[in-house]
C-alpha cells in the first residue's frame, strides 16, 4: 500500500514538473475599475506581434530575432515553426508583424512581415506568406508577394503592420528607414501605406495607377515610422499610428493618395532638438493634419478597436501599446473622435508592443524584452 501510495506521489509530481507554471495574476487600478492582468507566458524573445487561430485557444507569436512560435492560452510554447524565411534582425529590424488571411479555416495562409536583407550593406521591409501545415509546424510553400524598394534601412524605421480590410485588401503600414525625404517621394516605398490583393497583385483602382513615376502600389504617403493598424469595426475605416521624432506621435486614417506630411509638417523635432531640416510648421497645405497627436512621444506600437460584450465599459475603446512610455494607452472615442485618454498599465513597468482583443473578449499583450510576456487582461468593474 505504501509503495502503491509513494508511486502516486512520484507520478502526481512528475505530471506537475511537466505542466506549464500556474499563471500569475496581479491587479492595477484604472478609472474604470480593476484591471487584472495574467502571466500566461514570459520568455519570449523581444516579441512583435500575436494572432489568434479560429480554435480560440492558441495564437501564433513573433519574435524579433526570426522565431514564430504556437502559443496556447494554457501557457505553452512550441519550438519555433518551420519554413519562416531568414530576416535582418539588427537593430529595429527582425521578424515584425504576423495576419492570417481572412479564408485561413480554407486555406491556411499565414501572413507576415519582416526586415530583409539587400544586396548590399542596406535593408527593407518584405511581406510573404505561407500555407500553416495541419500539425501546426511548418510554413509551407512560403513566397514574398511585397517588397519595399529601394532597401534603404541601416536598421531602423520599417514599421510595420498588417491589416486584411471588409473586402479582403491587404494594407501595409511601412516606415520611411530613417530616410526622411524618402516618405514625399512617389518613386519608393518607404513611409507608405500600400495596397494590395492577398496574393501581391496591386489592383486597378489604387490611386497612382497609371501615374508616370509613382509606384502603384501606394495608397498613401508622407509616413514616418507606422508600428500601428486596426480596422474600425463599425466603420470599417483603416486607422494607422506613427512614431514622430522627439514628440509628434500620430493616430491617422489613411484616404486614398493623401498626403500625411512627414517630414514636411511635424508636431515633434530631432532627437537632438533641433528643428526637423524639412518641416514647415505643424501643419501644411495639401497635406492631412493628424487625426490626434501626442506632443510628447510615448513611442507607441500595436492597436486594437474593443468591441467584445465581455467587459462593457471598455466597448468602443481604441488600445495602443507604448514603448518609452511603458503603458497601455486606452482612448474613448465619440465615432471617430478621440474625447478622454488614460494610460494603464504604469506600474508593470514594461515596454507594450502589441495589443490584441481574443476571440474570448479579454485584451492580449506583448511586452518588448528579452524575457517577454504575453499577458492576458481582464477588467473588474468598481
Amino acid at each position: 500500500m505504501q509503495r502503491k501510495r509513494l508511486l502516486s506521489i512520484l507520478g502526481l509530481a512528475a505530471v506537475l514538473a511537466a505542466a506549464p507554471a500556474l499563471a500569475q495574476t496581479r491587479d492595477y487600478p484604472s478609472e474604470r475599475g480593476s484591471v487584472q492582468v495574467t502571466t500566461l507566458l514570459t520568455g519570449l524573445e523581444h516579441p512583435w506581434a500575436l494572432a489568434f487561430l479560429p480554435d480560440q485557444q492558441s495564437l501564433l507569436v513573433t519574435e524579433r530575432a526570426g522565431r514564430l512560435r504556437l502559443a496556447t492560452l494554457h501557457g505553452e510554447l512550441s519550438e519555433p515553426i518551420g519554413g519562416v524565411p531568414a530576416v535582418y534582425a539588427r537593430g529595429q529590424g527582425g521578424l515584425l508583424d504576423v495576419a492570417l488571411s481572412p479564408d485561413f479555416a480554407s486555406d491556411r495562409w499565414v501572413y507576415l512581415s519582416y526586415a530583409e536583407a539587400g544586396d548590399g550593406q542596406y535593408a527593407g521591409t518584405a511581406v510573404g506568406r505561407g500555407r500553416l501545415s495541419a500539425d501546426n509546424r511548418r510554413l509551407e510553400d512560403f513566397e514574398v508577394i511585397f517588397r519595399q524598394l529601394p532597401k534603404l534601412s541601416s536598421g531602423l524605421h520599417f514599421g510595420s503592420r498588417l491589416v486584411f480590410d471588409r473586402d479582403g485588401y491587404l494594407f501595409i503600414v511601412l516606415g520611411e528607414n530613417n530616410q526622411r525625404p524618402t516618405a514625399q517621394d512617389l518613386d519608393k516605398l518607404q513611409g507608405k501605406v500600400v495596397r494590395l490583393h492577398p496574393d501581391g497583385r496591386v489592383p486597378r483602382d489604387n490611386p497612382f495607377v497609371g501615374r508616370p513615376g509613382a509606384r502603384p502600389e501606394i495608397w498613401s504617403y508622407g509616413h514616418r515610422n507606422q508600428q500601428g493598424a486596426a480596422l474600425n469595426p463599425w466603420t470599417g475605416q483603416l486607422w494607422t499610428h506613427e512614431h514622430g521624432p522627439r514628440g509628434g506621435d500620430e493616430i491617422n486614417l489613411p484616404q486614398a493618395g493623401k498626403n500625411y506630411g512627414w517630414p514636411l509638417a511635424t508636431h515633434g523635432v530631432n532627437y537632438s532638438f533641433l528643428p526637423i531640416p524639412e518641416a514647415r510648421g505643424q501643419t501644411l497645405a495639401g497635406t492631412e493634419a493628424p487625426h490626434y497627436v501626442w506632443e510628447k512621444s510615448p513611442a507607441i506600437s500595436g492597436m486594437a478597436f474593443y468591441d467584445g460584450a465581455r467587459f462593457p465599459a471598455w466597448r468602443g475603446n481604441l488600445f495602443i501599446g507604448a514603448l518609452v512610455g511603458q503603458a497601455l494607452i486606452r482612448l474613448e472615442l465619440r465615432g471617430d473622435r478621440v474625447v478622454h485618454e488614460e494610460r494603464l498599465l504604469e506600474q508593470l513597468d514594461e515596454r507594450i508592443r502589441d495589443v490584441r482583443q481574443g476571440p474570448d473578449g479579454y485584451l492580449y499583450v506583448l511586452t518588448d524584452a528579452g524575457d517577454g510576456q504575453l499577458l492576458r487582461l481582464a477588467l473588474q468593474p468598481q
